[in-house]
C-alpha cells in the first residue's frame, strides 16, 4: 500500500507520519487510528469542552466525532491540517448538543460584578509567595478555567483554541468556519474580560487548564475503538 509519502510501514508507531496514520486508518487499522487520537485527543477535548463546559458531556462528544469522522476518513485530504478537520467535526458535535439541551451561557460581567466578599477577594487579592505558592497556583488556575466557562460563548470556543491550544489565527479561522478578523476581535475581547478580574496570574496558569490526564485519554480510546469495531469501521476483531 502507498501513501503521499511513500510505502506505508506494515506497523506503526509513534513516529509514522500522519499521512502514513490516516491511509492505514482509512482501511480499517484500528492501531493507526489509535496512534492518531492519542495526538489529538487533548486537543479536541479542550475544544469539546470549552463549549460544552461539563467534562462528560465533552468526552461523548469527543468520541463521537472521532466515529464520524474515521467513516469520513477517506474523504479527508491530505494537504489540510488534520488537526484542523478533526477540531471542526468535533465543535459541530459539541454545538449540536449544547443546541438540543438550551443550554444558557451566564456573562462574565455578572460573575465579576457579584456582591458575594469571596467572589470579589477572588479576582482581586494578590498571592502571596511561599512555600504554599504550588497550592495557590493550582487554586488559580481552577479559578481560571471556571472564568473561562463563564465567557460568552462566541469568545470561549476562539479563546481556548488560540490562547490554551496555541493554534494559529488561520488554523483557527478555519476550525470554526469564521473570518480571521472574528477571530482577532472574540480573542481580544475574552482576554480583556478575563484580564479584568485575573490581571498577571492568568498567563502564569494557563498552559495547565482542562488538563487531559493519562485516564481519560485511555478512556476515549478504548470507547471509540470499541464502538469502531462494533460498527466495522477497524478491522481488527
Amino acid at each position: 500500500m502507498q501513501s503521499a509519502t511513500g510505502p506505508i510501514p506494515a506497523t506503526v508507531t509513534r513516529q509514522t507520519p500522519e499521512a502514513d496514520l490516516v491511509a492505514l486508518a482509512a482501511a480499517g487499522d484500528g492501531a493507526a487510528f489509535e496512534l492518531l487520537m492519542r495526538r489529538h485527543n487533548q486537543l479536541l477535548f479542550r475544544t469539546a469542552r470549552s463549549i460544552l463546559k461539563n467534562d462528560a458531556e465533552a468526552e461523548d462528544a469527543v468520541q463521537e466525532g472521532y466515529l464520524r469522522a474515521w467513516r469520513a476518513l477517506g474523504e479527508f485530504r491530505t494537504e489540510s491540517r488534520l488537526s484542523t478537520w478533526l477540531v471542526r467535526i468535533v465543535a459541530n458535535e459539541a454545538l449540536g448538543r449544547l443546541r438540543r439541551t438550551g443550554a444558557q451561557v451566564i456573562p462574565l460581567e455578572a460573575a465579576m460584578s457579584s456582591p458575594e466578599p469571596e467572589t470579589q477577594a477572588a479576582f482581586t487579592d494578590t498571592p502571596q509567595r511561599g512555600p504554599e505558592h504550588s497550592a495557590l497556583r493550582s487554586q488559580v488556575r481552577t479559578l481560571l478555567e471556571s472564568r473561562i466557562d463563564l465567557l460568552p460563548e462566541a469568545c470561549r470556543t476562539v479563546f481556548m483554541l488560540r490562547a490554551v491550544e496555541e493554534m494559529s489565527v488561520e488554523e483557527v479561522a478555519q476550525a470554526l468556519d469564521i473570518p480571521e478578523a472574528t477571530v482577532r476581535t472574540r480573542f481580544f475581547r475574552a482576554r480583556s474580560l478575563l484580564r479584568e478580574g485575573l490581571a498577571g496570574e492568568m498567563d502564569g496558569a494557563i498552559g495547565e487548564v482542562f488538563a487531559f490526564d493519562g485516564a481519560r485519554c485511555d478512556r476515549i480510546v478504548a470507547n471509540v475503538l470499541a464502538r469502531a469495531r462494533s460498527e466495522g469501521l477497524s478491522g481488527e476483531d
